[in-house]
């Protein structure tokens, strides 16, 4: 496509007045409603915001890319400008953004943004146009040096084209002819990554690239949101000295069987370009060997991420799809509070809200097992993984009885468990007859998986949470309450401990039974609040201290807002289970406070649910509100300070 018809001088901001991201946004909308691009603001506005909540369209290097496609828009359209002092964007690296490109395409508009996206990233990848961008002060400046830049690409592909047919033709030849005399290494690569756009075109020009100063023959394979594009031939692999795979999505693994092979994330495509292709032409790359060569095991090509770069990657698969049931949930639950209130704890419409919220949270430890387990152990480790995690969230009775689930926590090793069990039956596995191929995943990994993840959970996670839970409990018994601020103390700080585990079970099992016996809330006040704090303290770091976090988190982080008010500590466990030193050493440290101060002001709280709805139950409820800030301030003031900022994102 033609980028430059599409980079309109009347659509240009020479000098942006924004200096937060979304005050960016909100400009450049504004500027494409003024000149007749799109005639909806609102929902232009919306599908961008949707796109950035995804993952941060700045993609480093000072450059921002917002796009959208939907009915609003009357043409496509690329709309450049530029911010003199640079604005924080959340951008891939951390750093400001100066120079953005707001994408405009009309829905149906068969892919053009993404066209343009991927034409952008391409040229965007030269540093003396990205220096040239940020010296231009007018708009014709930017077209002509677009312009040129464009004419360049297409002269340069079209000759590297050519190029690549005229010594794919020599190389045949001298291979039939037996010689191998002057001819270059000659790699081949793959890049994509998840949103398949920016990164996977900038890597592929950043290879492209380094290659030529290397004097290295290359064709690169980009599995983009426009789907493959220079797919690899078999002749291609076959003569390649080595492959490269700069992606952080899964591709086609199996065709590189016997191949030396690099694994890298796609930003060493773009950062690390040199060293991936003497890796590759050097064959100090391992070989590859793809399951029974016939299906991809991606698991044996070592030279990969880093450990905790695998570790990370595997839980935010597990909190990214276990998001969606922390906040539906939640909300519903927290409107069945309200509604208890006006309408009784035995109106159907508090049990519809309540029930529902409830059904949205038995899969909350599930889910995040499965899903663990998914990103380790790829589809067959989803059943191992969701009962893993079902056995972590019950109170099953096993070689131990309990009468506390073994929690998130529990939830984290099942995910794991689950996916190196099946990673390590592929490998045991892939030696059986071809004829067994068949059987693998509809009966071999599903029996084997769940016999063994099933027995470790059952034999040894659940029994161990079991005794914990056991001596937390005599411990508490054994206190009595004779101490009220230190018990409160011991109680509020143990609800942040492993929201919904052990130590969470124990505390809020405790003050119910004391409850239940003398009908005196003051520890249902401690628990109350102490189960309050940490999803506010999420909230509370989240909204002042937006550059630590992911656009997913601030929003969220929003929700915890609700989640906290009515006592929904589950709210807090994706962060927990992503982040668990910072989480919760804050978290425990606020519910200790709050617990604490209920006690010291002698709060009682004559209910076993509710957050600050039953307030006016409360014998003293400005402080019971009072205890919850005090601890949910200090908690995510720790929180927020702590954290360290945002890797960027691969």
């Amino acid at each position: 496509m033609d980028l430059k018809q599409l980079l309109l001088k009347d659509a240009m901001i020479m000098d942006l007045k924004a200096t937060t991201k979304d005050e960016a946004i909100e400009e450049m909308v504004d500027k494409y409603y003024q000149v007749g691009v799109i005639n909806d603001k609102d929902l232009y506005k919306a599908d961008i915001l949707k796109r950035e909540a995804q993952t941060s369209t700045g993609i480093g290097d000072g450059i921002a890319m917002p796009h959208a496609r939907d009915k609003a828009v009357q043409r496509a359209t690329v709309l450049f400008a530029k911010s003199a002092k640079g604005i924080d964007y959340d951008s891939l690296d951390g750093q400001p953004a100066f120079l953005f490109f707001m994408i405009a395409a009309p829905d149906g508009a068969d892919n053009l943004h993404l066209q343009a996206l991927a034409a952008l990233s391409s040229l965007l990848i030269n540093p003396e146009l990205v220096a040239n961008l940020k010296k231009a002060t007018t708009a014709d400046e930017v077209q002509k040096l677009f312009d040129d830049a464009m004419a360049a690409k297409e002269a340069k592909d079209k000759a590297d084209e050519e190029k690549q047919a005229a010594k794919a033709a020599a190389a045949k030849a001298a291979e039939a002819a037996g010689s191998t005399e002057d001819q270059k290494p000659y790699v081949v690569a793959v890049t994509a990554c998840p949103t398949g756009i920016a990164h996977t075109y900038m890597a592929e020009a950043a290879l492209k690239e380094q290659a030529e100063k290397m004097g290295v023959d290359i064709k690169v394979e980009t599995n983009g949101s426009e789907g493959v594009k220079h797919k690899l031939t078999a002749d291609e692999i076959r003569r390649a000295t080595g492959v490269i795979i700069a992606a952080d999505k899964k591709v086609d693994m199996p065709r590189f069987d016997g191949k030396h092979l690099v694994n890298r994330p796609v930003s060493d495509g773009i950062n690390k370009a040199e060293e991936l292709i003497n890796l590759a032409t050097e064959q100090k790359a391992p070989v590859f060997h793809a399951e029974g060569g016939a299906a991809a095991d991606e698991e044996e090509s070592t030279e990969s991420k880093s450990l905790w770069s695998k570790i990370y990657a595997d839980l935010m698969n597990g909190i990214s799809n276990m998001l969606p049931f922390v906040v539906g949930g939640g909300i519903l639950m927290a409107i069945s509070f309200l509604l208890e209130n006006s309408v009784g704890a035995h109106s159907q419409w508090f049990l519809f809200f309540n029930n529902v919220g409830n059904y949205a949270f038995s899969f909350l430890i599930p889910v995040l097992a499965a899903y663990i387990a998914v990103s380790i152990g790829d589809r067959p480790a989803l059943l191992p993984g969701f009962v893993g995690g079902y056995m972590a969230s019950q109170a099953t009775a096993s070689v131990v009885s309990s009468k506390s689930p073994a929690g998130f926590i529990g939830g984290l090793l099942a995910g794991f468990i689950a996916g190196w069990t099946v990673v390590y039956l592929k490998k045991a596995l892939k030696n059986l007859p071809k004829s067994l191929d068949g059987l693998k995943p509809i009966l071999l990994y599903p029996v084997l998986s769940l016999l063994i993840v099933g027995a470790i959970m059952y034999f040894a996670v659940d029994p161990v949470f079991a005794v914990v839970n056991h001596a937390i409990t005599a411990f508490l018994e054994s206190m009595g309450t004779g101490n009220a601020v230190i018990l409160g103390t011991l109680l509020g700080g143990m609800m942040a401990v492993d929201m919904g585990g052990p130590f969470n079970k124990a505390a809020y099992t405790f003050a119910i039974g004391t409850f239940t016996a003398t009908q005196d809330g003051a520890l249902m006040a401690a628990v109350m609040v102490g189960g309050m704090i940490p999803p506010l303290a999420i909230a509370i770091a989240t909204t002042f201290w937006k550059n630590k976090f992911t656009e997913q988190e601030r929003q969220a982080g929003l929700s915890n807002y609700v989640l906290g008010i009515s006592f929904i500590t589950e709210g807090a466990i994706p962060f927990a289970a992503g982040d668990p030193l910072h989480v919760i050493v804050s978290s425990v440290i606020g519910a200790a406070i709050g617990g604490g101060l209920t006690q010291l002001w002698g709060v009682n709280v004559p209910a076993p649910h509710g957050g600050i709805f039953v307030t006016p139950l409360a014998n003293k409820p400005l402080m019971y509100l009072l205890a919850v800030v005090i601890g949910a301030v200090i908690s995510g003031v720790i929180y927020g300070l702590w954290k360290p900022a945002k890797k960027a994102e691969k």
